[in-house]
Parts: C-alpha cells; sequence; structure tokens
C-alpha cells in the first residue's frame, strides 16, 4: 500500500470512504465534497443526488473503480 508521503500521485482520500458516503449521504454530496469537488458537491446537493440515482451510482463507481481523482487530480487510495 502506497502512503501519500512515499507516493505524491496518490491522494490522502480513500474511495472506499468516498464510495460509502455517496451511497448512503450521496443525497447531500457529502462523498464528492470528501474528495474535493466542490461544485459536483454543490449539484448533488441542489438536485438530492439526482433524486438518488445519480448518488448510488456515483457511490457505486467510486467503489469499483481504480481512476477515481481528488480535485487535484490524485488518485484516491484504497
Amino acid at each position: 500500500m502506497a502512503y501519500p508521503a512515499q507516493n505524491p500521485q496518490m491522494s490522502d482520500k480513500s474511495k472506499v470512504v468516498a464510495g460509502l458516503l455517496q451511497i448512503f449521504l450521496g443525497g447531500f454530496g457529502i462523498g464528492r465534497f470528501y474528495t474535493g469537488h466542490v461544485g459536483m458537491g454543490v449539484a448533488q446537493l441542489l438536485t438530492c443526488g439526482g433524486l438518488g440515482i445519480w448518488a448510488l451510482i456515483d457511490g457505486i463507481m467510486f467503489l469499483v473503480s481504480d481512476d477515481r481523482t481528488d480535485a487535484q487530480g490524485r488518485l484516491l487510495r484504497s
């Protein structure tokens, strides 16, 4: 497991935490706020996570995808 101090390309944020936040609190955009994507978080907040559908799909994508990034473009750690 690479840590951000050893690998500057890795984020200090976890994709598992982001995915779970997005699944359970995605209607508020919490998973996106956690990763630093404030604009996307506000959009999800205003649309209630796309009536829950957008938030659920986004949360699943966080959990299964290996190329999700934070706001600085660094890969989320597992």
